[in-house]
């Protein structure tokens, strides 16, 4: 892909260039839940954390996809809830690659709850993790470069690439 990539005109950025570069596209991943009592509280609004727990594994996946190695999560990017999730509900999460560093790898995932009864889909929360690829010895390894596509890529990796600068200024300022 990264000779094929590069001759067609795609814009390749990030990754190591040892390997061959990866669209979004080919790691996109697409989950969908219905919502049981066992995830929610006793109002029948599932619990905030359980979401969590499906944008972690939606977004991982993602992010294995593109790396074709074990990940890790680093860090993901605070979260509203825009609308509540019930009982009944089918929650569908939507996850793609954005942009990927030398070894970290960050994922955008979409958040839908769709009333089966009456067809009505909400989004009802977005998300962004940062992981990080393995090695065989569980230890950071480079990731293949992201090919941009689309000028909607271009913008996912400008916006990324302005997350990913705020996430190294917070550490940065953690370690002062």
């Amino acid at each position: 892909m990264n000779n094929e990539a590069a001759e067609s005109g795609l814009d390749i950025r990030g990754g190591d260039p040892r390997f061959p570069a990866k669209c979004s596209s080919q790691s996109q991943v697409a989950m969908s839940q219905q919502m049981m009592p066992s995830d929610a509280n006793p109002l029948g609004n599932v619990h905030g954390g359980h979401i969590m727990k499906l944008i972690d594994e939606a977004g991982g996946l993602a992010a294995m996809r593109h790396a074709r190695r074990p990940v890790v999560t680093v860090t993901m990017d605070s979260i509203a809830f825009l609308s509540p999730v019930r009982v009944g509900h089918v929650l569908t999460l939507r996850a793609s690659v954005n942009w990927v560093g030398k070894s970290s790898i960050e994922v955008g995932v979409r958040v839908e709850a769709e009333n089966p009864v009456t067809g009505e889909i909400t989004h009802t929360n977005s998300a962004y993790a940062v992981f990080v690829a393995l090695d065989d010895q569980a230890k950071p390894c480079s990731v293949p470069p992201l090919a941009l596509e689309s000028d909607d890529d271009r913008r996912r990796w400008a916006e990324a690439e302005a997350r990913q600068q705020i996430r190294l200024q917070r550490a940065r300022k953690k370690v002062q």
